[in-house]
């Protein structure tokens, strides 16, 4: 190997401890930590930053990129991680060290914050921590952007490096062109679809139970793995041998924590599979935010609401909850989880409608940032749109504007990744049924060939390939969100039988 990269892994190691440590307190406070516990534990959080901060950006470290910059005897792997490493330290260097831990010991403290704010639905006691953290994402991209790069694409490059508001506009602007019409097609038709039966009282334990074994079957994997409850459910990790997830119990929505959970494992399975050589590295992690996001949708949505997945599965739900599913068929359960109906929750939204969530968020997000919107302004602009778009109005902030955690932590930029993520699921899911059996293998209870499959394509490059060199190399072709708009048109005409 070469000795000068094997001087830069020995820097890698103390970075990925460090980051993992940010990690574990991170994931501490989000599920079990006592409320008493964030102002000095985000102080801890800020220490441990600067240490990341002073590392990426040492003198050594630059001075050893420096050489391997071109290195010829490196591996693809090895490349990639200088490569990373390179970005890194371009993006951190021009970030003063005092401002980057303010930041990290705010984003610590801030996620209490929006979590007491959203249950007592009160913005008022939020929006001083958010003008905060827009000032700090600001005044941070600011630092980041490129000659001639306005700086919310700046921030869209930290999760979808390569797609721009120039891209991102006509892309929203298609699906609001093919996916309002098809909507109103089949809202006058939801009348059929009754979804009273999973809005009885299912003991939240028993839930638990029955999101344990889906987890499992999916393919997560609990030697590796743990599932706990948090106020808003996520995906973390310290390597492919620790992934966490969590989820959220409704008593009276059984379907909520059912495809939570089913997503979460999409996430979690590609971070358990990333290649050995990779993880604990800087490029451990997915291809980007919307290609991570394209492995949890393919398997909630493409998987986890078909028909041929609940098969097998249905049955295992129905002996949970005899009392109340013994009636209900099969087909109506299938009708039931994919109905299409304009609501008010991003995280519950519908296949058809969840893009319109994620585009409000988008146009909400492009408006703070170039000064057009006001932090104090944003629960009017949110229902505003909520009701322009979806019909809906929220009655409170909490089930408004409040509702996600991503700004609370600093993630401006990241909403329209989601969007992203359900296109590139569709174009992957294409080739897929191409080659091999997708519905055969589902109904066989086995999900073995498909999260190999998965694997072999996706998951196992964790961040050494990019979302658009992985999309040319699995489908032949790049970015194409037409095949979305013709998954969502097969399946919701049907079902709908338009």
């Amino acid at each position: 190997m070469n000795q000068k990269y094997e001087e830069l892994m020995q820097h890698v190691e103390k970075m990925e401890a460090l980051k993992a440590a940010i990690v574990l307190f991170n994931w501490d406070t989000e599920t079990l930590a006592p409320p008493q516990a964030t102002d000095l534990t985000a102080r801890m959080v800020g220490s441990l930053s600067s240490q990341y901060f002073e590392e990426t950006v040492s003198a050594r470290m630059r001075e050893l990129l420096g050489e391997l910059k071109d290195a010829e005897d490196l591996t693809e792997a090895q490349a990639a991680v200088v490569r990373k490493l390179n970005k890194n330290l371009e993006d951190m260097e021009k970030i003063p060290p005092e401002e980057y831990r303010e930041f990290s010991e705010l984003q610590a403290r801030s996620t209490s914050i929006w979590a007491k704010a959203k249950q007592q639905d009160d913005f008022e006691s939020f929006a001083p921590v958010l003008k905060k953290i827009v000032d700090f994402s600001k005044r941070f991209a600011g630092y980041r952007r490129k000659e001639g790069q306005s700086l919310y694409d700046a921030m869209l490059d930290e999760y979808e490096e390569g797609f721009t508001k120039e891209m991102l506009d006509p892309f929203f602007a298609l699906l609001k062109e093919q996916i309002v019409p098809l909507l109103k097609k089949v809202v006058p038709k939801n009348d059929a679809i009754d979804v009273s039966p999973l809005r009885q009282s299912y003991d939240t334990a028993k839930q638990e139970a029955f999101c344990r074994f889906l987890a499992g079957y999916v393919g997560f994997d609990f030697a590796r793995g743990v599932l706990a409850e948090s106020e808003h459910p996520f995906t973390t990790g310290l390597h492919n041998r620790d992934v966490r997830i969590t989820s959220h119990y409704y008593e009276n929505v059984l379907e909520s924590a059912i495809f939570s959970v089913i997503h979460e494992s999409g996430h979690a399975i590609y971070e358990m599979n990333v290649d050995d050589e990779l993880t604990q590295t800087p490029v451990g992690g997915g291809a980007s935010c919307g290609m991570h996001e394209s492995q949890s949708r393919l398997m909630e949505n493409m998987i986890g609401r078909s028909l041929a997945f609940w098969e097998p599965v249905y049955p295992k739900l129905r002996e949970a909850f005899p009392e109340h599913l013994s009636g209900l068929s099969l087909a109506d359960f299938i009708k039931m989880i994919n109905k299409a109906e304009p609501g008010l929750i991003r995280t519950e939204a519908d296949e058809l409608t969840y893009c319109l969530h994620v585009m409000i968020r988008y146009e909400i997000e492009k408006d703070l940032i170039d000064g057009s919107l006001q932090v104090e302004d944003l629960p009017a602009v949110w229902n505003e749109k909520y009701e322009q778009y979806l019909g809906v109005k929220p009655e409170n902030d909490k089930e408004g504007v409040l509702q996600d955690i991503h700004w609370s932590q600093g993630s401006i930029g990241y909403f329209p990744s989601y969007a992203l993520g359900n296109a590139f699921a569709a174009q992957i899911y294409h080739v897929m049924e191409q080659e091999i059996d997708v519905d055969k293998i589902l109904r066989s209870g086995d999900l073995t060939p498909i999260t190999n499959w998965l694997k072999e394509k996706v998951h196992r490059f964790g961040e050494m390939r990019k979302t658009k060199q992985l999309l040319r190399d699995i489908t032949g072709e790049d970015f194409n969100p037409r095949y979305y708009i013709d998954y969502l048109t097969k399946k919701f005409t049907e079902i709908y039988e338009l």
